[in-house]
């Protein structure tokens, strides 16, 4: 894959990307022209800023590509539910598995400790030590909500090959960019024009 980012494929975000993290996640591989493929998850560095520009890690968390890999594996699985949801067919049952992983991670109640001088206490442990899983948890949980939420019904890939990125949809807008919208409506004309060409 290609490394490139949004800035050097000057793409905005898809619509719904600015609601749901998920949704901007499932968005970080980018379908080119010529069967290429941008990754914006591609390296340790890559995965760290995106985290970072999200909120879901420090600037100086220092990702490892293993940490980078269960990002980009868990953004495949969701893609996958996606994939399901906008195409209306069942889920895979790994998808399903690899997010509700995701989302048992990290406790979302305080846990029960025990302290030898002071005794028992309830605290919630933290990302310092578990970044990527308080993450992958996070984003788990937002692919839930909005594969359950209101916006289920409008999210949807966008119409215009090659690309592959996902929006939810206002109106009758079924493209993530202006970008892809414009290449949309130049193939319908070309395709009119050469029907009538053949006629």
């Amino acid at each position: 894959m290609d490394d490139l980012t949004t800035t050097e494929l000057e793409l905005p975000p898809a619509p719904g990307e600015e609601r749901y993290s998920s949704l901007a996640l499932a968005n970080t591989v980018i379908a080119l022209p010529g069967g290429r493929f941008a990754d914006l998850l591609g390296t340790p560095l890559a995965t760290n800023q995106w985290m970072t520009a999200r909120g879901l890690a420090p600037v100086d968390a220092g990702m490892r590509e293993m940490c980078a890999a269960q990002l980009r594996s868990l953004r495949e699985q969701i893609r996958a539910l996606f994939a399901s949801r906008t195409e209306g067919l069942p889920a895979l049952p790994a998808a399903l598995s690899a997010v509700n992983d995701a989302l048992t991670r990290v406790p979302t109640a305080p846990l029960l400790l025990w302290d030898d001088k002071n005794g028992p206490y309830r605290a919630t442990t933290h990302p310092t030590t578990r970044i990527v899983d308080h993450a992958l948890a996070t984003l788990a949980a937002d692919a839930a909500d909005l594969l359950t939420g209101p916006d289920a019904q409008r999210l949807t890939a966008c119409g215009s090959p090659p690309c592959n990125r996902y929006l939810v949809r206002h109106g009758r807008r079924h493209w993530c960019s202006t970008r892809c919208g414009d290449r949309a409506r130049a193939a319908r004309a070309y395709a009119r024009r050469s029907r009538v060409g053949t006629d």
